[in-house]
């Protein structure tokens, strides 16, 4: 069953791969957020744990959302002034922060 999983996650990214290196930006984004690894994420925690185990991996996963934005919003700002792979780093180091500022704050 995780080699289906695999497969269709590397299909994704096949797909929004192709799409935006065709100039469909919009199909391309629409294809990296369908929410493939989530719905796994989801049947397999259900499997193993229940729904009690879901709805809470569902509140956390919420609190990624915030930080997730503000690495798209510094890629889209950082590519133009600093070309992409330092905006990337950037971008992943800012990500990472956020992350790590949200940990600090649930706790």
């Amino acid at each position: 069953m995780p080699c289906i999983f695999y497969w269709g996650v590397g299909t994704i990214v096949s797909v929004s791969t192709y799409l935006g290196s065709q100039g469909k930006s919009f199909l391309a984004a629409f294809a990296s957020t369908f929410p493939a690894i989530t719905g796994a994420t989801f049947i397999l925690i259900y499997l193993n744990g229940g729904n009690d185990a879901i709805v809470s991996y569902a509140k956390y996963l919420l609190w990624f959302v915030p930080p997730w934005m503000i690495y798209v919003t510094a890629m889209i700002i950082g590519i133009p002034h600093f070309g992409f792979w330092p905006a990337m780093v950037g971008s992943l180091v800012l990500y990472m922060g956020c992350v790590g500022t949200v940990k600090l704050w649930l706790r």
